[in-house]
């Protein structure tokens, strides 16, 4: 559905939450408790190949899993190839920079564990991954499996990173600290979001990308829509404000049930802006509409729970049944 993620920059909403939040007691007492294993500590101080080795050895699902063990010949070149990352002094500025960054991380730590608390709240057999942290020298940003989430710190150090990412500024703009947590279960939603593409329409994109940002919504309660929709403050208001005019356009162009792959991503895919509806309209629009569909689905049919909703799989009958109409202004 989604392959690499990137993330985007909030204005006004950092570390703002939203207003009369509060997390139900019955999910605040969910045993939940995340430990964060900062790898990048101990690899960075790994100084011969042997070691490097041995590093391998004792974390072997983080090197499978995120180092992609399988894609060298050897064990002994693989080493030789991480040896030369952990003695590179650019590399390890950037692991300084990370450590300033985050600091003890026992905040990121407690807004795992808030969403994973929520997540076994609607999903009791939910096994957490282990969690772990590490400086790739800008290779890899995260993984989320079902066993291991890998957070690429040095992607989110900020706009004052001495090494960033080479993307375009508004790609740039979406690795902050504040954008990690939700991406991360923006990507665990994945488990649960069952999507039918065999015939495949732009409703079918719009309504999975919706499915899997309310589930952030849920999980993640007190978390701004502009840090879940990876939108900053400015372009969430736009598109609320001309929220009936966006839609206007969807249906007087004849998009929703659009099956071209070139069209579908005008509105869905990674751009700037939207200039087929405005120029001022942020890229990804159809993935939000299609956030609010489902919203106004849920509100209009309260007994779905957001398990029926994950598993729901007709793009059409939730938009027919959300009687989602917004009024241009």
């Amino acid at each position: 559905m989604r392959g690499y993620l990137l993330l985007l920059t909030v204005l006004l909403f950092f570390g703002c939450k939203k207003e009369g939040c509060q997390i139900p007691e019955e999910i605040a007492k969910i045993p939940v408790e995340i430990q964060v294993e900062r790898l990048e500590k101990p690899f960075f101080q790994v100084k011969t190949v042997p070691e490097m080795q041995t590093f391998l050895r004792q974390q072997p699902l983080f090197a499978n899993k995120f180092l992609l063990k399988d894609r060298y010949p050897s064990e002994e070149l693989m080493a030789q190839s991480l040896l030369r990352l952990a003695t590179d002094t650019s590399i390890h500025k950037l692991v300084k920079e990370s450590d300033q960054r985050f600091g003890d991380f026992k905040d990121v730590e407690q807004e795992l564990e808030t969403g994973f608390k929520h997540v076994k709240h609607y999903y009791p057999a939910f096994q957490i991954p282990k969690v772990q942290t590490f400086v790739s020298g800008l290779s890899r940003d995260l993984l989320v499996s079902d066993s291991l989430i890998v957070l690429g710190l040095d992607f989110f150090i900020g706009k004052k990173a001495s090494f960033r990412p080479q993307a375009p500024q508004y790609i740039l703009n979406r690795y902050e600290k504040e954008n990690l947590v939700p991406s991360v279960m923006l990507l665990v939603s994945n488990k649960f979001n069952k999507t039918d593409f065999v015939n495949k329409e732009m409703l079918d994109e719009m309504i999975d990308y919706g499915k899997s940002y309310y589930f952030v919504e849920k999980v993640l309660p007190c978390t701004p829509d502009s840090l879940i929709m990876w939108y900053s403050s400015n372009e969430l208001a736009d598109v609320q404000y001309n929220e009936g005019k966006i839609w206007a356009h969807f249906i007087e162009k004849g998009l929703l049930y659009e099956t071209s792959q070139f069209t579908i991503r005008k509105y869905i895919g990674e751009r700037p802006n939207v200039p087929e509806i405005s120029e001022r309209c942020p890229g990804r629009v159809g993935a939000w509409v299609g956030w609010q569909i489902v919203r106004k689905y849920m509100e209009n049919n309260p007994e779905v729970t957001l398990q029926q909703l994950m598993r729901e799989k007709n793009a059409r009958k939730i938009l027919e049944q959300s009687k989602y109409k917004p009024q241009k202004k």
